[in-house]
């Protein structure tokens, strides 16, 4: 055994900088000043006696002693949580979990995820970010998330990608609206009404707008909105036919505000993943992507 001249806090420091990509960044991800975190680097370098981090306008990029040890500094910062973990002892873990999800995944299950990652971490910090999934994939390129709850399909190979289950559209109209429709409409006639669905840049978008061209269908009734929760009031308000996801509206269905339209057409189904970078996660973050398998499924 050895007496190390090293601590937790400078291997974090410089794990940090590396995964964000500059030292301002690294110090709002630990909740700490950019000065504390080049002490830290500072200090581990002159223990080590090596240049980790080559400092250049702002940004900073691994020496080649730096790309050998960043190794090491995982393995050291992985061994400590482990250390924790098997202690039994999650409530020492105090750390800030960067989570991005999609807006439908935070009108849903989110609360159920959020209740169980309390109860699994009760001091993990979890810093939301709630955005389209493009530009959630564009945050880990930053290293600015840990842990994306999200939707395919994904530009990036680099990351872990669990699956978590699907979810299935629906149509829906309010109790006006049912009552002067047949049992099963066709898709001319749900097209004669206001479409109410979410952005167009979504899959269900460009495969309805498709759909309007190949039926020779009147596309203009489509009605977008970047908030996919603010089509359900408009819904309940008779304004349109909605498509949207069955578990978005599953309450509005149960109690009857809403019901569901037998139509021959639905897009195909949402598939939900959880996404991080095992080269670099934390332990818990690999723990939380499991706790999203159950959480999904919650009623």
């Amino acid at each position: 055994m050895i007496k190390s001249q090293i601590t937790l806090k400078q291997l974090e420091a410089f794990a940090f900088v590396v995964d964000t990509g500059t030292f301002r960044a690294a110090a709002f991800a630990l909740g700490t000043t950019q000065p504390n975190i080049s002490a830290r680097i500072t200090a581990l370098e002159s223990a080590l006696n090596v240049t980790l981090l080559i400092r250049d306008a702002g940004s900073v990029r691994l020496t080649a002693d730096g790309e050998k040890l960043l190794v090491k500094t995982r393995e050291v910062l992985w061994a400590g949580e482990a250390l924790i973990e098997e202690a039994g002892r999650q409530d020492l873990i105090e750390e800030t979990l960067r989570l991005g999800v999609t807006e439908l995944v935070a009108c849903t299950w989110l609360q159920g995820f959020l209740r169980l990652m309390r109860e699994a971490y009760p001091k993990l910090r979890i810093q939301l970010e709630v955005n389209l999934s493009t530009a959630i994939e564009a945050r880990f390129a930053e290293g600015q998330l840990d842990l994306a709850l999200q939707t395919g399909p994904f530009k990036s190979k680099t990351l872990t990608n669990d699956a978590l289950g699907q979810e299935n559209y629906c149509w829906v109209v309010n109790s006006d609206l049912v009552n002067q429709m047949s049992a099963k409409p066709t898709l001319a006639e749900l097209f004669d009404l206001t479409i109410l669905t979410h952005a167009k840049h979504t899959q269900a978008c460009a495969a309805l707008h498709g759909l309007a061209t190949e039926r020779g269908l009147r596309s203009e009734r489509i009605v977008h909105s970047s908030a996919l929760s603010a089509c359900v009031p408009m819904a309940l308000e008779g304004l349109g036919v909605a498509l949207l996801p069955e578990r978005l509206v599953a309450s509005e269905l149960a109690s009857g505000e809403l019901h569901r339209v037998d139509s021959e057409w639905l897009p195909k189904p949402l598939f939900f993943y959880a996404r991080y970078a095992p080269a670099r996660a934390a332990l818990y973050v690999a723990k939380a992507a499991q706790i999203a398998k159950t959480a999904i499924q919650l009623p």
